[in-house]
């Protein structure tokens, strides 16, 4: 499975870290990923790791002063990376075409980091209580844009009447069911994302099912995915 961490690289470049330091900051929210989706919070250690980076507990303490900071700065981590497709969301752009990108762009993510998916997943059911802040600011204020831009599209004329709270919540719920519930997927099909030829059917099945649902056809010039 591809790292997480590499997805937010320019961040940490942003925010003034060596070299060294980026590598060991990836390395750590690395391993805290695998160790918190398997274990939960109070499962996991701060010595499992620090192992599974590579690095000793004193080492990575130099990082993140506790394991609550581990785990908060996982969330977030996970959070910036699951939220950047939806913050490309066009307004100036064709929705069929806008949307089918969101939803590939989301499968994708489902099949390349189902962890992440599975380990924010189990923190809402919990009630949010290291992430609830940001759910009530940050992203309440994207989604409330992001629907601003659907209801100017329906508003045109350019696509079906719907909700656009809930055209964004089935948006999530489709596609990261596939990470969320791997396990059912495979005892009933046989099959995951892992499967590229699964994935392009998920992607077409998900896709038809949305669009249809807007009122829209497949985007201008794009043919359906094989």
């Amino acid at each position: 499975m591809t790292d997480l961490s590499e997805q937010t690289q320019d961040s940490l470049k942003a925010g003034g870290l060596s070299r060294i330091q980026e590598k060991n900051r990836s390395l750590i929210l690395d391993a805290a990923l695998g160790e918190f989706s398997k274990k939960g919070f109070s499962g996991a250690t701060v010595e499992k790791i620090a192992a599974d980076a590579g690095m000793s507990k004193s080492n990575l303490l130099y990082y993140f002063s506790s394991k609550e900071a581990i785990y908060n700065a996982t969330l977030a981590h996970i959070l910036e990376v699951w939220l950047a497709p939806l913050k490309t969301l066009d307004p100036e752009g064709d929705p069929a075409r806008e949307l089918a990108a969101y939803i590939r762009q989301k499968i994708e993510m489902s099949a390349r980091f189902p962890e992440a998916s599975r380990l924010f997943a189990n923190e809402v059911i919990q009630g949010a209580p290291q992430i609830l802040p940001i759910l009530e600011t940050d992203l309440k204020r994207l989604v409330a844009e992001k629907c601003q831009v659907i209801e100017n599209w329906i508003a045109a004329g350019r696509m079906r009447r719907v909700d656009p709270v809930h055209l964004i919540f089935t948006i999530w719920a489709t596609t990261q069911h596939y990470a969320d519930f791997a396990v059912q997927i495979r005892a009933l099909t046989g099959r995951d994302l892992s499967d590229p030829g699964f994935q392009a059917e998920t992607e077409r099945a998900v896709t038809s099912l949305i669009l249809n649902g807007a009122g829209l056809a497949w985007p201008p010039d794009d043919g359906e995915p094989e």
